[in-house]
């Protein structure tokens, strides 16, 4: 069933399905929407999925950008059309970066900006470790090294829920309910899109979340705040130019951790989703402006000697 989109929504371009195989053989997959002839020595936009979603996030991206830059979008073990591991323990920073890393041979990216959500931005700090010297920029959408706890808390109670629902209507209502203070402004019909961007249509007929619930395991484990400095991460971002975005009404990424974010590290950009909270989905005007400028500067970056 196709996704409902706003009315004065940008038509999503067609896209190119990938696939590559992780290190302890699970087939992976990942959507392409190639770049124009002209436009093909660019970096490529590597776009990174929060937690619980997958490469249909970043369709609106696409409807602004694609055959402008080349966009890469995979699904995360465990998402979407990517396969599930026997071992809920691999749903971690350090296997998704080897899964990242494998990706970046298979689909044989040389330089990318990279544009992650959530934890998605997490692991855009982590690449650094691995892919430092291929990064030509990066978009933290609404992500940093500290983690408000309240936000943290609702994130960690919802990841990995059992549901299901009758029709798509259902899902989009229940979503609604359940998140409306995150997207306050949004109509039913951008619940709907909402809703299959999120979901599938399961073998029993039935709408449920299009991922494996056992992704929350790893993070109820004891000491599991434990491990990266992100921070640290972070910091290895510095010579690039990196723009970040904050939903205005956020309760996992405040504006006090992006202000020392700012003032820690050069060439660092801050925009505000006005509307919105944890995490915007890159549809939204301001995101958008922002990150075509964030594009724009990375331009006149690479074509300085």
């Amino acid at each position: 069933m196709a996704t409902v989109a706003p009315a004065n929504a940008v038509p999503i371009p067609p896209h190119l399905d990938g696939w590559f195989w992780s290190h302890d053989n699970l087939r992976l997959h990942y959507r392409e929407w190639p770049a124009a002839a002209e436009n093909r020595a660019r970096p490529a936009l590597l776009c990174l999925p929060g937690l619980t979603r997958t490469a249909a996030d970043f369709e609106a991206l696409a409807s602004h950008f694609a055959g402008s830059w080349r966009i890469i979008a995979p699904d995360l073990r465990g998402r979407g059309e990517s396969a599930w591991p026997r071992d809920s323990l691999t749903y971690v920073p350090l296997t998704y970066l080897l899964d990242l890393g494998r990706l970046i041979e298979a689909a044989q990216i040389h330089r990318f900006i990279v544009i992650g959500s959530s934890v998605g931005g997490q692991l855009a700090m982590q690449l650094t470790t691995g892919h430092r010297a291929a990064m030509a920029g990066a978009v933290l959408n609404d992500i940093g090294p500290v983690l408000e706890a309240d936000g943290l808390a609702r994130l960690r109670a919802n990841v990995g829920r059992s549901a299901n629902w009758l029709t798509w209507v259902h899902a989009a209502r229940d979503l609604q309910a359940r998140n409306s203070n995150i997207y306050p402004r949004w109509t039913l019909t951008d619940w709907l899109a909402h809703a299959h961007r999120l979901c599938r249509l399961s073998s029993t007929g039935r709408i449920v979340f299009d991922y494996d619930p056992r992704i929350a395991e790893p993070l109820r484990l004891p000491g599991a705040d434990a491990g990266v400095n992100l921070w640290a991460a972070f910091k290895s971002l510095t010579g690039l130019p990196v723009l970040s975005l904050r939903g205005a009404l956020s309760d996992v990424f405040a504006a006090d951790t992006q202000a020392q974010m700012a003032a820690r590290l050069p060439d660092f950009v801050v925009a505000t989703v006005p509307g919105v909270g944890h995490a915007p989905t890159l549809t939204e005007p301001a995101a958008i402006a922002a990150i075509n400028q964030l594009l724009e500067h990375v331009l006149e970056k690479e074509a300085t000697p």
